[in-house]
Order: structure tokens, then sequence, then C-alpha cells
């Protein structure tokens, strides 16, 4: 799948893709059609953890509940990354990245496990690292 086999969507990415929302980019969307099937999409737990609480919140809008649209990624193949002790203790030591442990956490796990991070989160677009990372709104 080019230059990284897995992507790792962000919170933002997922609920597009959920949502089908077109604030996903063409080109993302190409990325995850080819990643799909391969059954080369990721996603961490805490992107999990966040879209119930934002849907609690009812600060976004979910065309199922966050439990029902887990399990249909899941069963459609994408990976649920879990939160592991080594990703954690990382993510509190990632230089010049800002505070919200949210994002730390997937950026964390998506180093962890070599993927190519999918977010339309400027900060983390402009942030200096090696991660490899594809604007999800292009």
């Amino acid at each position: 799948m080019g230059r990284h086999e897995v992507i790792l969507l962000d919170t933002h990415a997922l609920v597009w893709l959920a949502n089908d929302d077109a604030a996903l980019g063409r080109s993302s969307r190409s990325l995850l059609n080819e990643a799909r099937n391969q059954q080369m999409i990721a996603v961490s737990a805490v992107s999990f953890w966040e879209v119930a609480l934002l849907a609690e919140k009812r600060r976004i809008n979910l065309a199922a509940e966050p439990d029902a649209l887990r399990r249909v990624f899941l069963d459609t193949g994408v990976t649920e990354l879990p939160l592991t002790g080594d990703v954690a203790i990382m993510a509190a030591q990632l230089p010049a990245l800002h505070g919200d442990p949210a994002d730390r956490l997937i950026v964390a796990t998506a180093i962890a496990h070599d993927a190519m991070l999918m977010t339309a989160d400027r900060a983390l677009l402009r942030w200096r690292h090696r991660l490899p990372r594809q604007d999800a709104s292009k």
C-alpha cells in the first residue's frame, strides 16, 4: 500500500468516515479504500473512548451509538489498537507536542505501530517528527 502499510485514524477521521462526511478529503478516501481492501486500517482504543465522550456530551452526531459504531468498524476489518503501558509512557515523553492527552495517546500508538496517522488536526500535522501523516481533509 505504498510506503506505509497501516493507516491509523485519529478521532476526527474516524467520525468523518463513520458519517460519510464530505470533510474527509478525496485523497484520504482513496487511501482508505485501498487500505480497507488490504485490512490495513487501524483505530486506537482511545478514539473509541473519545467518540463516546463526545457523543455523550452531544458534541458530535453519529449514525449509530458508539458501541454499535465500534462493532461495525471491527466487523469490517478495522483493527483496534489497545492502549498499553509502553504507549502511555511514550505519550508522556513525546517532545514538543501539545498537551491534549487523547492526541498524545493516539500519536504514540501510531509511532509504536509504525503507522501513518490520518488526521485533520493542524497542530499534529505541523508537529516536527518523523511520524508519517496524511491530512484527512485532503
